[in-house]
């Protein structure tokens, strides 16, 4: 008896270790790790009533896909052409979605859904883009098509998922509150079609935007059009617009401030014209300022030599006309932190034989001790440089001297070496370089012929980053010569100046002019060391 007890406490305990381990090992089981990642949007599976349905009667919509899916942003992203009073009610049914009508839909009409970038699948966010649903409340759906492409003026890139969006010539809202009821996105490679459309005259736009609303916002998205508007009679192909920044309407300051190194700073929406800050509270701190506006006016730094004040007013004027005035408020027991910074010109260590070697504070400086600058030609000390301020950049400074090819050099800016306006001197800085080879430098020159003699062309070279390098305006059949750059591969574009103001003048859609034209030319042209290379430019006309 004591046995058989023994031995059905032994089964007893081998089982429930048995079970413990399944139940661990049940637990444990996972699903493989790793695999191709998710990057198909959701699939539709049915659609009832099926899409281009025409005599369509239904009071709902049903899609059905095959994976679970989220409504991200609907109100911004989901529109009916034509608009109905109320806004579609769209519920999610596990993968179904439904669609209910809250109005009475017009007789013999075509009707589109445009579901814009709303549907997403619930695991990667992979979105539906472009798809629509399409129906007739008469025997037949409108069939007419436009399309075309969407480009960057200023780059010639296409632009990807950009809005097209078209608007009935006597609706045209595109400085209301409300987004187009008809629109697409662009494809990867800039292209759209817009589809379904009915025989009017419409306005057609697009937009790069960047909060995706669908409303066009000046002072962030870029916009382009078509002036005249379209007949459409038939299938349109090649409506290709191009987009571009507005220049504000209206001035404003974007931001401004008293900066913790008692600087002024300002930015903003306009390029000015000829501009002038004027300290209004103090003529001696007026006629001590230093001003520094950045090259396209846009932003401006100012430096008050009598920082005691507890208030100061600034007048900001272009072209003489004031704009604005800006009041600054600052504490009695305000202090500022100020370091003395310095940066050059060198590339990765090299200084470019064609170019002076310049230099650039951060600070307007009020004293410099040349006998703190330590200046090693191959280690042997030199003295036979000279230090020129910039007459055009109160921050910048010409170092110059015979350099010579292969040398290394070191150059010590002792700490005191710079004193800025307040008294702040600079920590040691030290600089170590060589003079680069020319012959690690090229040229291209391009012997122009315009189409038109006596207008004004800006032929521009433009590096790898899509940078303007340099330019020249030309006005008639010539040399453009782009001497000494480092080797590698630029582009040639060319600004039709029509005003001849000698630079490149964006659109405005209020006063519907385009931006002025810019033509890339095609094939990209290499820079090679020591090399002079000769191209044809064949400018063609507008």
């Amino acid at each position: 008896m004591r046995k058989n007890s023994r031995l059905s406490n032994y089964s007893f305990f081998s089982l429930a270790i048995l079970t413990i381990a399944l139940i661990y090992s049940c637990a444990s089981m996972r699903s493989p790790e790793g695999g191709p990642k998710d990057n198909k949007p959701p699939k539709v599976l049915k659609m009832e009533p099926k899409n281009f349905t025409t005599n369509f009667k239904a009071q709902q919509i049903t899609i059905e896909f095959d994976e679970y899916f989220n409504l991200q942003s609907e109100f911004k992203e989901v529109s009916i052409s034509p608009e109905l009073e109320k806004p579609l009610v769209l519920k999610k049914r596990q993968k179904k979605l439904e669609i209910t009508f809250p109005d009475s839909l017009e007789k013999n009409t075509t009707y589109t859904i445009n579901f814009g970038k709303a549907i997403v699948d619930v695991n990667e966010g992979n979105v539906l883009k472009n798809f629509s649903y399409v129906f007739s409340t008469g025997p037949k759906l409108d069939s007419l098509s436009i399309s075309g492409k969407v480009t960057n003026t200023l780059t010639g890139k296409p632009e990807i998922e950009a809005t097209v969006f078209i608007f009935p010539l006597e609706r045209d809202t595109l400085f209301g509150k409300k987004k187009p009821s008809i629109y697409t996105l662009t494809d990867s490679s800039g292209n759209y079609r817009l589809s379904n459309l009915k025989k009017e005259t419409l306005k057609i736009y697009a937009m790069k935007e960047t909060n995706g609303d669908k409303i066009y916002q000046q002072a962030t998205d870029q916009i382009g059009f078509i002036k005249a508007p379209i007949a459409l009679s038939k299938d349109t192909a090649n409506v290709n617009i191009g987009v571009f920044k507005e220049l504000a309407s209206t001035f404003r300051i974007v931001d401004r401030k008293l900066n913790a190194d008692g600087s002024i700073s300002f930015i903003f929406n306009q390029q000015l014209v000829k501009p002038e800050l004027v300290v209004l509270d103090s003529k001696a701190n007026d006629e001590s300022k230093i001003v520094r506006f950045t090259k396209n006016n846009d932003s401006a730094k100012v430096w008050l030599k009598d920082l005691s004040f507890d208030s100061v007013r600034i007048a900001i004027k272009s072209d003489g006309k004031p704009l604005d005035t800006v009041n600054f408020t600052r504490g009695k027991k305000d202090t500022y932190n100020r370091v003395v910074l310095l940066t050059d010109n060198l590339e990765a260590g090299l200084l470019n034989p064609n170019k002076p070697y310049r230099l650039f504070l951060n600070f307007p400086i009020d004293k410099i001790d040349l006998t703190k600058i330590k200046f090693l030609e191959d280690s042997i000390p030199r003295t036979n440089f000279t230090l020129e301020k910039d007459s055009s950049n109160v921050l910048a400074y010409t170092l110059n001297y015979p350099w010579k090819k292969g040398r290394p050099y070191i150059i010590s800016f002792k700490e005191g070496t710079f004193t800025e306006l307040f008294g702040t001197k600079n920590k040691d800085i030290n600089k170590t370089f060589k003079l680069a080879s020319a012959d690690d430098y090229g040229s291209i020159i391009l012997n122009a012929e315009v189409p038109e003699p006596n207008k004004s062309y800006i032929v521009e070279l433009v590096n790898d980053k899509k940078e303007v390098v340099n330019q020249q305006v030309i006005t008639k059949n010539g040399k453009v010569i782009f001497a000494n750059y480092r080797t590698g591969i630029y582009l040639v574009r060319v600004v039709y100046d029509d005003n001849k103001n000698g630079k490149w003048d964006t659109g405005s859609v209020k006063n519907q002019t385009q931006p002025e034209k810019i033509w890339y030319e095609p094939e990209e042209r290499s820079i090679r060391a020591n090399w002079e290379r000769e191209h044809p430019l064949i400018i063609p006309k507008q």
